[in-house]
């Protein structure tokens, strides 16, 4: 893509690997830790959030290096950052509130969890087995609807931090979002700058500005750092191991979903990346990549962490700073693992405000809403696509504005379409497959694919 200053085989100069690689971490560093801080302060393990965020942090880099490496089958070969998945956080509260409930302690809770994630790990890793024969599910339309939901999701996370964060107390103050606002224009304008070193420091210079303009006019206060070991061992299966049928289906499902969602994701980087996002070779990508987020899932749950799954922040990064080196992908995974090694420059990471993690990554998110946007638009939107899109956009984004629809239904579904991803992903799968194209509809795929392939051998 004539926007990309590094192609995917590029190898870029240390300091512009490192800066770039830096500046995915920095944007999918919260997104790694969040649950993990959620998870870990509802079953009660206070004192080992510390040890818990270093393994997040580890294993999403040694995932990160696995999917960007492509080790056998296993990985993508693109810069496809691992981390710690939301859409589990609701199942997995549900059944560690369900330990509890029979007398579980914080350890048996932990060990219920990592169980019923590792046995299902399995199911993802299964799924990726199919991927190149389900291009009834894997196609421009289902991929399209996931990745606009995934960008829109992502949107509301973003404006939720530039104005103060979860749970603050004073959400929305005119001070937040002045310096959440400061934060996103200078990235807009650094972005647009023609030098490189400029474009790829925009993110990273954003926050840092903002966050020392924020302690310089005393609307943050710096915390002390707490007291931390110097290096966090692994240590495997650390809490036990447990497992529940009645626990694990919810888990199940959710790993089929992700599967699709990662699917999307990766959909994503190969188009930021210049790479076709229909084909054999496309198709194949797709099913390295799944499997390895099944194995990365397995990995994490060997050392008590929460399944992975490939991040969509990354994508918009690879948009704005023109780099879609993968050699930039093992700096990535080498910065995570440092970090997760050494938990105190984890905690110093986690003294960034809001506001300004808030304005450096909304106008990221939107840009993955707009790649699913362009993968949508690939082949044109004819009538049955039109339906399908509509249908499940509505569905999946009004699942996330109105939260408490299912409330009344059983806890099942109400734990499976928890996520907007999951509604608006499983309705694009069900209508693609029983909205059936008809004669006319067929004519114009067809004269699409044909334009397509015309194009490929000019090129």
């Amino acid at each position: 893509m004539r926007h990309l200053i590094f192609g995917l085989n590029d190898k870029p100069t240390p300091g512009l690997a490192f800066t770039a690689a830096l500046q995915h971490v920095l944007a999918s560093f919260v997104g790694i830790i969040t649950p993990t801080l959620v998870i870990g302060n509802a079953t009660g393990l206070h004192n080992e959030i510390p040890y818990l965020l270093s393994m997040a942090l580890l294993v999403s880099g040694i995932a990160t290096f696995i999917q960007v490496k492509k080790i056998g089958p296993l990985g993508a070969g693109m810069i496809a950052v691992q981390g710690t998945s939301f859409a589990f956080l609701g199942a997995l509260l549900t059944a560690g509130g369900l330990v509890k409930s029979r007398g579980g302690s914080p350890e048996q809770i932990m060990a219920m969890m990592v169980g019923i994630c590792f046995i299902g790990a399995f199911v993802e890793l299964l799924v990726s087995q199919f991927i190149h024969r389900l291009k009834a599910i894997i196609n421009p339309t289902v991929t399209g609807v996931v990745i606009i939901t995934i960008g829109v999701s992502l949107i509301k996370v973003g404006m939720t931090d530039l104005a103060g964060g979860f749970g603050a107390e004073q959400f929305g103050s005119p001070n937040y979002l002045m310096i959440g606002l400061c934060v996103l224009g200078l990235i807009i304008i650094l972005s647009t700058f023609k030098n490189p070193w400029l474009r790829l420091s925009a993110i990273l210079i954003g926050m840092l500005v903002g966050s020392l303009a924020g302690y310089g006019l005393g609307i943050f206060e710096p915390k002390d750092l707490p007291d931390l070991p110097l290096i966090a061992i692994p240590q495997p299966f650390k809490y036990g191991f447990d497992f529940d049928w009645q626990l694990f289906i919810p888990v199940a499902f959710i790993y089929f979903l992700t599967a699709i969602e990662t699917s999307g994701d990766l959909t994503a980087v190969s188009y930021f990346c210049g790479l076709p996002v229909k084909g054999s070779s496309y198709l194949a990508r797709i099913k390295g990549g799944v499997m390895a987020d099944g194995f990365n899932s397995m990995l994490a749950a060997v050392f008590n962490t929460f399944p992975n799954t490939t991040f969509g922040q990354n994508n918009a990064v690879i948009q704005m700073t023109g780099v879609a080196s993968r050699y930039v992908g093992f700096y990535i995974a080498g910065i995570l693992v440092l970090l997760g090694l050494f938990p105190i420059i984890g905690a110093a990471l986690q003294l960034i405000p809001k506001p300004v993690l808030g304005g450096a990554t909304l106008v990221m998110f939107g840009t993955v809403a707009v790649a699913g946007v362009n993968v949508l638009t690939h082949e044109p939107l004819d009538r049955r696509r039109t339906v399908i899109v509509a249908a499940s956009l509505g569905l999946g984004l009004g699942s996330m504005m109105v939260p408490e629809l299912l409330q009344h239904t059983p806890s099942l579904l109400q734990v499976a379409f928890s996520s907007p991803v999951a509604v608006a992903g499983m309705t694009a799968i069900v209508l693609s497959l029983m909205i059936r194209p008809d004669a006319a509809d067929q004519t114009s795929e067809q004269n699409s694919a044909q334009a397509d392939t015309i194009a490929n051998q000019e090129s």
